[in-house]
């Protein structure tokens, strides 16, 4: 396929690349963003190499659109096996703990993808760099694409993909370095799929007046797909039926989630689904598919726009305008 255009910086236009301060193309792919100390931060897959690991990526930004590279949060090591040059580090999630402390999550793989283990990082600073510690398959279970989530009591939950036994929502230790139980698990519907149920990927979770909302995609690989939303009155469920979260058939506007980042302002609370076009063929071109989500009663729908805007104060979206 071809090269997307970019973006003028400042504006988010779906489809279109970020570029950074240099006028590089940002890697913000499978990326974590937190809003940190007014800035927004975001840790992406550097896909300079393709599929394996090349860094993760760190940037910052005012808006969600203009975009600075902090450099490489979590580096390349031959000496560390897990980040050694060949392995997959996939779908980078960051968490601030309480104590101020940064908390790097992370999708540890072989290049066959038989490992399925997260992996810890932690750091003083946003932009790292981070100290790697070790990777597990939490309680003995497979974990390939991983969320995170922190509560507003400061609870942090991991969110990983179990393929053949559901999306698992896991409550993490007091120090977010380990899981201590699965508090609730998602499957699709068999219905749905003649070879029985299985877990969906990419998710992500948010919350939203008392509701908690999961976000995930169904299992097709690069290729994109519907996909889904459920909510529930808490991270241990009961989670609602699975609903599509933008028009059936558009496959989430040709995109896969990567996180929801929510942005509190002064006059509106925003969500921002954050996703992936992923190219096989020239993954570091994958275009970001970036849009607000209507969020209410239990719906959570994906609105198109062909550019726009968020005031990180007042939290209010609008119309922008780029050239062809």
């Amino acid at each position: 396929m071809p090269t997307p255009s970019s973006a003028p910086r400042g504006v988010v236009a779906p489809g279109r690349l970020f570029v950074d301060q240099h006028g590089s193309v940002a890697q913000l792919h499978g990326v974590g963003v937190q809003h940190l100390d007014g800035l927004f931060y975001a840790w992406g897959e550097d896909k300079a190499h393709g599929q394996t690991f090349a860094g993760v990526a760190c940037y910052s930004s005012p808006d969600l659109a203009t975009w600075t590279f902090r450099g490489h949060a979590l580096a390349v090591d031959p000496a560390v096996p897990d980040l050694a040059p060949g392995r997959v580090i996939e779908r980078p999630k960051v968490l601030r703990h309480p104590d101020g402390r940064h908390v790097m999550f992370l999708h540890v793989d072989s290049p066959d993808y038989a490992d399925a283990r997260v992996g810890w990082a932690v750091a003083d600073r946003p932009e790292g760099p981070y100290t790697y510690l070790r990777s597990e398959r939490p309680l003995g279970h497979a974990s390939r694409d991983i969320g995170v989530f922190a509560d507003a009591d400061g609870t942090g939950y991991l969110l990983s993909e179990d393929r053949e036994n559901g999306l698992h929502v896991y409550r993490l230790t007091p120090d977010y370095l380990g899981v201590e139980e699965i508090v609730s698990t998602t499957l699709t519907p068999p219905s749905d799929h003649p070879a029985g149920p299985h877990g969906y990927e990419s998710p992500a979770m948010i919350e939203h007046d008392g509701r908690y909302y999961l976000f995930g995609s169904e299992l097709t690989g690069w290729a994109t797909n519907d996909n889904k939303v459920a909510w529930a009155p808490s991270p241990a469920g009961p989670w609602s039926d699975w609903a599509d979260v933008a028009p059936p058939g558009s496959a989430t506007y040709d995109s896969q989630t990567s996180t929801v980042v929510t942005v509190r302002g002064t006059e509106a609370t925003t969500h921002v689904y954050v996703g992936d076009r992923w190219d096989p063929d020239d993954l570091a071109h994958s275009a970001p598919v970036w849009l607000p989500v209507r969020v209410a009663d239990g719906a959570a729908t994906i609105e198109w726009l062909d550019a726009w805007t968020i005031d990180p104060v007042t939290g209010l979206v609008a119309d922008a305008e780029v050239t062809a």
